[in-house]
């Protein structure tokens, strides 16, 4: 008898671990293209994210394409020429803002990509055509604007709130609005393959510092999928560590910023939420001092059991 009880549990235990083990699989991963702010214009912002098993890639932001396309060759995360990665995996773009460290990599990779979708809101996609892909800076390489159309891309406005199919892959987006030094908008990505989720943030201040409830909006649409573990991770910027006075922010976080918001995100997902949840850091400006003191300050202050990720340009990783 004794024995069939200890199987029983076994069967149980075996049964529990099979089902956390499905709970904790990947559904995305990520390739960083570029992952600094500041002026190391080969590792600039931008993410290629593609459902697991997939070479459909989403790119987040394109400071950094064909240099960070290489270094992921050399670390044989791809095994194709950066050309075919450039033109076959990369479905389309999206644009959290048209700062030029968000958006360089597409404006000089564009006589050499194929053609496919850019993503952006208005104010986004206006600049990118009036200053950017205007016929006169660059020739326009899109379907409107001033100018000839050469028509590579199709440039498609996103409604805030509403959710978009990315053109040629599983995944939709639904964009929100960031204050990046207010009035001035950045945006925020939330994006879905069937009931997985990931949230990307363009360069974003707190709430505090810009008179803006933006992040706070953002935390209330995004903590429902925080309770049923559909978001797999959150792509955040941290800029300055927290030495940097408010005034010369520009529209970024520190890491007690960063963390005084994720206090708020737990508030409304509910205690012990973020406890192993992968925050993925992005945009730490140089010089190297300083990245390694904002890495310092965020394991210090990390009082929520979050697992933070420092992702490496051209270093693969799963969410």
């Amino acid at each position: 008898m004794k024995i069939i009880k200890m199987f029983s549990v076994c069967l149980v235990l075996i049964s529990l671990n099979s089902f956390s083990q499905k709970l904790q699989k990947s559904a995305f991963q990520v390739v960083p293209l570029g992952v600094k702010g500041g002026i190391d214009e080969k590792n600039l912002s931008a993410y290629l994210l593609a459902p697991v098993n997939t070479k459909d890639y989403i790119c987040l932001d394109a400071g950094t394409i064909n240099a960070g396309i290489e270094k992921a060759i050399k670390n044989k995360v791809f095994r194709v020429s950066a050309s075919q990665v450039l033109r076959k995996y990369i479905k389309g773009y999206l644009i959290s803002h048209a700062h030029l460290d968000h958006v360089s990599g597409l404006i000089i990779n564009s006589p050499a990509d194929s053609s496919k979708t850019v993503y952006a809101t208005n104010k986004c996609m206006e600049m990118m055509e009036n200053h950017y892909f205007n016929d006169q800076t660059w020739a326009n390489f899109g379907d409107e604007g001033p100018g000839f159309h050469i028509k590579r891309y199709h440039f498609q406005t996103l409604n805030i709130g509403k959710e978009t199919p990315i053109t040629n892959t599983a995944m939709t987006v639904k964009s929100f609005p960031l204050s990046h030094v207010n009035p001035y908008e950045s945006t925020a990505f939330l994006i879905r393959n069937n009931n997985n989720y990931v949230l990307y943030l363009g360069d974003t201040g707190p709430d505090a510092v810009e008179k803006s409830n933006n992040l706070k909006e953002l935390w209330t649409a995004v903590a429902p999928l925080i309770r049923s573990k559909e978001l797999k991770g959150i792509f955040i910027e941290v800029s300055f560590p927290n030495e940097q006075p408010d005034q010369f922010l520009f529209g970024h976080l520190t890491p007690k910023y960063l963390m005084d918001e994720l206090h708020k995100l737990e508030e409304l997902a509910g205690e012990n939420s973020l406890n192993g949840f992968k925050i993925i850091i992005t945009h730490l400006k140089p010089p190297a001092k300083n990245i390694i003191k904002i890495k310092e300050q965020l394991k210090t202050q990390n009082d929520l059991g979050l697992k933070f990720i420092f992702p490496e340009q051209g270093k693969s990783f799963e969410l």
